[in-house]
């Protein structure tokens, strides 16, 4: 299958230019000004943006076991419509994926149901660290840990596991970093002023900024003790930026970190309208840490900009504080929502292409993937930045059918996405007769 894109903007590695771009089967063929080539397919791409496809390197697909909230097939199409043509997916569904055939089942899955290019990572518990230290690092995203409160048995806060995982495992270790014990004794303090109706706004000051911290913190420590790969997930916290270094190029640091869309876009003031449809752990928080994580951003503190896609059910929403589940659904809109603050003059196109495409590639050593390269794997977006639309029920993709961003009105919205070479989705058309690739990792 030959495709031709005629004459896009292609945004890519700190540039923005006009161009062709030539597919040939699977991978890039060609980018130059002028390409002249009969093409089974070709695309006018004249006035709209071209960047690499987005990398999600933290989703929660709910797959197997909790597939009445999500589906790979399911949150897939919806990734796939917002621009991500590849994603990482968290060990916490049911089974929770500890052992290495579990770890494969997963894959196995994938390979038959999912639209984009995947990958999933391998769970840490108190008394699996055999299972864990058997893991590839060519063809496993990352051994991830809850060093916070987590589903079933997942929080590891066996302090001689976790000095063995950062001493022995030679993988790329992601953590999310919230510390139980305080939130423990912070939920104590909030039940003995609200009884059991503590309120939403309370949930900053329950998964508080010292949680955050002096876990990030510990885990830093562990990876600086035994030179350890790190990667720190959805920073949350202003404080937590101390923890970071932008000194030193991406692919140098041994300790990286990513800010979610919601903890950019959403703050405490919030939670009077959107109540626990934006109750997420860690918890969005004030607006000085919403303005702290940006700049974070900007200065390159934060690598990485992801969504922590974790669907719920609105039945399992519409709950108390305490009995609605923290996550939400993001796949579909993260990159609008990125977009939004190009619009309001926030964060230039390129360094979006940087934090979403580009460094989750360097981050990960993900195989000929998060550029728009001749050789590389063919992960395309098309975007028309002048196409205004609403998130609605009738657009919406997730199974779990609602979105935080109900109601809000972008100005730009993705037409076309390609993956492996494969035209997936065009104009609100999904083309489903080839599915993702399992992502390789140059390690």
């Amino acid at each position: 299958m030959i495709t031709l894109i005629k004459q896009a903007t292609i945004v890519n590695e700190g540039k923005v230019f006009v161009s062709d771009l030539l597919i040939e089967g699977e991978r890039i063929k060609e980018i130059s000004s002028l390409i002249d080539i009969k093409a089974d397919k070709i695309i006018n791409a004249q006035g709209k943006i071209l960047i690499p496809g987005v990398i999600d390197d933290q989703v929660h697909f709910r797959e197997p076991g909790l597939t009445h909230k999500a589906e790979i097939y399911t949150e897939s199409k919806a990734a796939v419509a917002g621009g991500i043509t590849s994603y990482m997916e968290m060990p916490n569904t049911n089974p929770q994926t500890l052992t290495q055939k579990l770890l494969e089942d997963k894959f196995e899955i994938a390979s038959k149901m999912s639209l984009a290019n995947f990958s999933f990572f391998m769970g840490v518990s108190n008394d699996n660290i055999e299972e864990v230290l058997a893991t590839d690092p060519k063809k496993v995203g990352a051994l991830k840990i809850f060093m916070g409160s987590s589903t079933g048995n997942m929080l590891v806060d066996n302090k001689d596991v976790l000095e063995e995982i950062f001493k022995k495992s030679e993988m790329l270790i992601a953590v999310h970093c919230e510390d139980e014990s305080i939130i423990r004794e912070n939920i104590k303090e909030a039940k003995l002023k609200y009884g059991e109706n503590v309120p939403i706004v309370e949930h900053p000051n329950i998964r508080s900024e010292n949680a955050c911290y002096q876990s990030s913190y510990y885990a830093v420590s562990l990876a600086k003790k035994h030179n350890a790969r790190l990667h720190v997930f959805h920073i949350s916290t202003a404080k937590e930026l101390e923890l970071f270094d932008n000194t030193i190029s991406l692919k140098d640091k041994r300790i990286t970190s990513e800010v979610c869309v919601h903890h950019l876009w959403f703050d405490e003031s919030d939670y009077v309208d959107k109540g626990t449809f934006i109750k997420w752990n860690p918890a969005v928080k004030s607006k000085q840490d919403k303005a702290a994580l940006f700049e974070g951003l900007l200065t390159d503190k934060l690598d990485i900009i992801a969504t922590d896609h974790a669907p719920h059910t609105l039945e399992e929403k519409n709950n108390p504080y305490f009995s609605a589940p923290s996550g939400g659904p993001l796949v579909q809109h993260a990159l609008h929502a990125m977009l939004e603050f190009h619009f309001n003059d926030q964060i230039s196109l390129e360094k979006i292409v940087e934090k979403m495409c580009h460094n989750p590639a360097i981050c990960f050593q993900i195989e000929d993937r998060g550029y728009v390269r001749e050789g590389y794997y063919a992960d395309l977006v098309l975007i028309d930045l002048d196409k205004k639309w609403t998130v609605n029920k009738n657009n919406i993709l997730y199974k779990c059918g609602w979105s935080p961003f109900e109601g809000h009105e972008f100005n730009s919205k993705v037409s076309h996405t390609i993956i492996n070479g494969n035209l997936v989705y065009e104009d609100g058309s999904f083309y489903e007769n080839k599915k993702g690739k399992r992502l390789l990792f140059n390690r």
